[in-house]
């Protein structure tokens, strides 16, 4: 028997599961592969950013058009995350990484062969299906290959692979597309997906959920359907109207198919998604924070990146390579082991409260930065990143032990959803804050321009176009502000409810279950 096929349930857990010699030797590299799989499901989508002109042109595509190019792999994503993070406890996690990687290397090289917006469509969709995979599957083989004292610093690098991704797509795109057709920047997935494909293959040990039952069809149905018709409302919100039928009919849809999904959870022998778990107050408190945290981080980030092309003026892939400090000091604090060892020192809650607390003052710093210099910009964005490196993994490791190890991929699909749902949730509200401001402050005859390149198109004068410019730039700083604010609330509210939690559990790990269980070995 290979190595790939020996058994290595998550060391020192304390879920029931089985003692096991010890962790992998090859563990860090193993951990390196999963890191660069998820790095490609990050940049597949921050890489867009500067692809669309591109796009528009050569395939003729219209807006609805861009925005299915885009929103095609997030919906999917999202709405799979659930399934596959049950699936890789039941199937195998070493197997359901590998799946992911081979569709989302079809899906890349589909892609880059589109000729028609429709194709393309379809190729980004089928990216989403392996992306949810990997993005499950990478986060639970993480907790299975290492032991408790290392962890937190094996997530924090995980965590920090999501950074990099963020701030590398930008110019990574801009490089790619200065010297290559529009399609490279899906097929150059295909090499990377080819060598964690082979890597992976001889370096992941397989493991599994033991007592697997059934596959839960009806809660399968019921969370992809629930949850990508309310992520589809959430995206669509601020483009069809927040109070328009389509998008409140499909927010009372999703809802209740989600209401449905959980009634169907509760009472079916064999549920996808165990409903004991939010008996756990820690549990329920972590799954909180994520919503929290992501919805005023992932919010303010993305007005940062407007506020720096559209009032500092920069293209797409200058905006990305401008914010690199941000992920390169989330990945050096990170990889050090600097991040876990405080993560360590002050616990999870009060790594949460002064992360969240530093990353509000680091854009409150950029946002109110009187100068249009670089200096105090890249000290906003330091500060930014340190906060991050703290807050990121201690949210995620309060979500992953919160639950049995032999449960990594169901809890590894619920980060990711509420990751999800949070990302787009701050995205919209603070969008919607962005636009009222800027309408409210453009002058009165340019009042009917949707956008800000509409109202630039619009003015006539150049006094017209730098009332517009000014509105702009009043608006992300009240925008910008709110996202401060929501960072640091989201935080401590996050921090709270985890510190209440362990306090009236203290030293509880996971959720009690009837019989412990150990992970069973892959025998094919």
């Amino acid at each position: 028997m290979s190595s790939a096929s020996t058994v290595d349930p998550a060391p020192g857990a304390t879920d029931g599961t089985a003692p096991v010699p010890g962790p992998p030797p090859t563990r860090w590299l193993i951990l390196a592969v999963l890191c660069l799989a998820q790095l490609v499901v990050v940049l597949d989508n921050t890489v867009l950013t500067v692809a669309v002109p591109v796009l528009t042109t050569e395939l003729g595509a219209s807006t609805a058009d861009v925005q299915w190019i885009i929103n095609a792999y997030a919906l999917v994503l999202s709405g799979l995350l659930l399934t596959a993070g049950s699936a890789a406890d039941r199937y195998g996690r070493r197997r359901m990484l590998l799946a992911g990687l081979v569709l989302f290397g079809l899906g890349s090289l589909v892609a880059g062969l589109a000729r028609t917006t429709e194709q393309l469509i379809a190729a980004r969709a089928g990216m989403g299906v392996g992306g949810a995979l990997l993005a499950t599957a990478t986060l639970a083989v993480a907790m299975q290959v290492f032991d408790p004292t290392e962890r937190s610093r094996a997530i924090g690098i995980w965590a920090a692979t999501s950074a990099l991704g963020f701030a590398a797509g930008p110019p990574i795109g801009g490089a790619v597309l200065a010297h290559l057709p529009w399609g490279a920047i899906f097929l150059m997935n295909v090499p990377i997906v080819v060598i964690c494909l082979l890597a992976g293959r001889a370096l992941i040990p397989e493991s599994r959920e033991p007592a697997r039952g059934h596959l839960d069809l009806v809660g399968v149905a019921l969370s992809v359907a629930g949850l990508t018709t309310v992520v589809w409302s959430i995206i669509s919100g601020p483009e069809r109207g927040w109070a328009s039928v389509e998008v409140l009919g499909a927010a009372a849809a999703g809802a209740g198919l989600l209401g449905f999904f959980v009634l169907w959870e509760r009472r079916t022998p064999e549920p996808m998604l165990d409903m004991h778990f939010f008996r756990d107050r820690r549990f329920v408190g972590a799954v909180c924070g994520v919503v929290l945290i992501t919805f005023g981080a992932t919010g303010a980030l993305f007005l940062l990146t407007q506020h720096l092309q559209f009032v500092r003026g920069y293209p797409a892939w200058e905006a990305g390579l401008r914010m690199a400090p941000f992920a390169l000091s989330i990945v050096l604090l990170n990889v050090s082991g600097v991040a876990a060892a405080l993560i360590r020192r002050l616990g999870l809650a009060a790594a949460i409260a002064l992360g969240m607390t530093l990353l509000a003052v680091g854009l409150a710093v950029v946002t109110h930065d009187p100068t249009d210099g670089y200096g105090v910009l890249l000290g906003g964005l330091l500060v930014m990143g340190t906060g991050c490196a703290l807050a990121n993994p201690a949210i995620v490791e309060a979500v992953m032990s919160a639950i049995p190890a032999r449960k990594a991929g169901a809890g590894a699909g619920i980060d990711g959803t509420m990751t999800e749902v949070g990302s787009s949730l701050g995205i919209a509200v603070l969008g919607a804050v962005l636009h009222a401001r800027f309408t409210a402050l453009l002058p009165a005859a340019l009042a009917g321009a949707g956008s800000f390149p509409a109202a630039l198109a619009a003015a006539g004068t150049e006094a017209d176009r730098e009332a517009v410019a000014g509105a702009f730039a009043a608006a992300l700083k009240t925008g910008q502000t709110v996202g401060a604010g929501a960072v640091l609330v989201g935080g401590l509210v996050a921090a709270g409810l985890l510190y209440r939690a362990e306090r009236r559990r203290p030293g509880r790990v996971g959720v009690d279950e009837p019989t412990p269980a150990v992970d069973s070995p892959d025998i094919g």
